[in-house]
């Protein structure tokens, strides 16, 4: 396996919404609610400044954790459900860990490769540092894990500085957003059928190869 893809993020379960994609692509990453107790305080919904409405006194799980975003400092994801973390653990240093979400379309005439309504989006990147560690470190960047009373994760990454959260939304929804482009269907190895957006998708070395392509696209064909 050369390259996987989780779903993360604000959804209609938690915190009941999905994020928003603009016009033009760019979108807001909006972390879930933090669910368990904390060691120490944790970024709330107010602190990341986000351009959407969302109770500000709200602590958020902030996971996976990138750079440029607002109060983190590097690259990190845990995870503590084996659906995800059993992928996660089989990759290794230098492989690729995407991560995508599905979010809502915002605006009045969005750019037509945009699902109307919603649809499930790529939002960034992790290249791994190291392999991926399955018991809790002695020494690891912050991540939302180890802040919670109990470390729970069955598995943690830390991206290189080559990680990054993408600028504009990179699309694998078709024309709905049930709906699996041929990202899905024909770079990974999974099927498309079904909830597949909440899925990993894996990829072999020439999917993630064609996957890499999509991502540095100057343009992407219209759903409708």
């Amino acid at each position: 396996m050369d390259a996987l893809a989780i779903n993360v993020a604000a959804n209609t379960n938690q915190p009941g919404f999905r994020g928003p994609i603009d016009e033009d692509g760019r979108f807001e990453y909006v972390p879930i609610p933090e669910s368990e107790p904390t060691r120490e305080r944790v970024p709330t919904y107010g602190d990341l400044e986000l351009d959407i409405d969302t109770p500000d006194d709200t602590p958020v799980h902030l996971d996976p954790t990138f750079a440029e975003y607002a109060c983190c400092d590097a690259y990190t994801y845990g995870d503590p459900h084996g659906v995800k973390a059993r992928p996660i653990a089989d990759l290794s240093a230098g492989d690729r860990l995407y991560f995508y979400a599905t979010l809502t379309s915002h605006g009045d005439a969005p750019a037509n490769w945009i699902t109307p309504d919603w649809g499930a989006y790529l939002i960034g990147e992790f290249t791994l540092a190291r392999d991926p560690i399955t018991e809790e470190p002695e020494s690891f960047p912050w991540n939302a894990h180890l802040a919670r009373e109990t470390f729970d994760a069955a598995v943690l990454v830390e991206g290189t500085n080559e990680s990054r959260l993408y600028d504009t939304a990179v699309p694998l929804s078709g024309e709905r957003g049930i709906d699996a482009n041929n990202v899905v269907t024909d770079y990974s190895e999974d099927s498309g059928k079904g909830p597949w957006w909440r899925r990993p998708l894996r990829f072999d070395n020439a999917g993630a190869n064609r996957l890499r392509d999509w991502v540095d696209r100057d343009a992407y064909p219209p759903v409708r």
